[in-house]
């Protein structure tokens, strides 16, 4: 497939308007439907754009428009460029550039990161602060060559990345780190469906115990000893 020229519809224009060519032979040129270039021509379509010469654009020849104009069944070909432009190839995106000027910044990032975040990973921290996996590990275990200088500062303050980028991490690593409850968390909130069932009941009772549960006769029988002992004691005193 023959690629389309610059601004097709000006040069679409400026050929209904400067040459006898077929509207078959320039819809196929400027890669544009017949009736469009027969709407063209009508003034219906494309009314305010200026034409654009494709000759002087380097585009066409002259002597390319003479065989079309006199062979019907011609196709225009595009005219080979002069200058080759060179293929657009997507550049693999490496690791984050970080000014001359902010680098001696980065351990006191790392730092802040894993004090406030240990979730993140190794890789986060990179992507994060555009740093190696040895100089992570070495602020890690404090044997930094000035980890006794070092002091945590946010990276977004010191400008080695964004709010946006660092949450994103964050968040990604959460997902990533499984929920557990501390073992003191205390009581836990029930969901809706429980709470609101009939035989829920809030607080059970508990079980009896056995010292709880009062013996009729032992009671009665100490208040008959008791009883006894009144009537003794009235008896010595007379």
């Amino acid at each position: 497939m023959s690629q389309a020229p610059l601004m097709p519809k000006a040069t679409a224009v400026w050929l209904v308007e400067n040459t006898s060519l077929s509207f078959d032979q320039i819809a196929e040129f400027c890669k544009l439907h017949p009736l469009e270039v027969k709407g063209i021509a009508d003034g219906e379509v494309a009314s305010g754009i200026k034409g654009m010469d494709p000759v002087t654009s380097g585009q066409l020849t002259r002597n390319e428009i003479d065989l079309a104009q006199n062979n019907p069944s011609h196709r225009l070909r595009m005219a080979e460029r002069k200058v080759k432009l060179p293929e657009t190839r997507r550049i693999k995106r490496g690791p984050r550039y970080t000014p001359v000027s902010r680098r001696q910044d980065r351990p006191n990032a790392i730092l802040w990161l894993v004090r406030s975040h240990p979730e993140l990973k190794d890789a986060q921290i990179m992507r994060l602060v555009g740093t190696t996996k040895n100089t992570i590990q070495q602020v890690r275990e404090r044997t930094h060559w000035n980890a006794t200088n070092l002091s945590p500062m946010d990276p977004v303050t010191l400008g080695l990345c964004s709010q946006i980028d660092l949450d994103f991490e964050v968040q990604r690593a959460a997902k990533d780190r499984p929920q557990t409850l501390p073992a003191d968390s205390g009581a836990v909130l029930l969901p809706a469906e429980v709470t609101t069932a009939e035989e829920f009941d809030a607080e059970p009772e508990a079980p009896a115990r056995s010292s709880d549960v009062i013996d009729v006769e032992s009671v009665f029988a100490k208040l008959k000893g008791l009883k006894k002992q009144d009537d003794f004691e009235d008896d010595d005193e007379e």
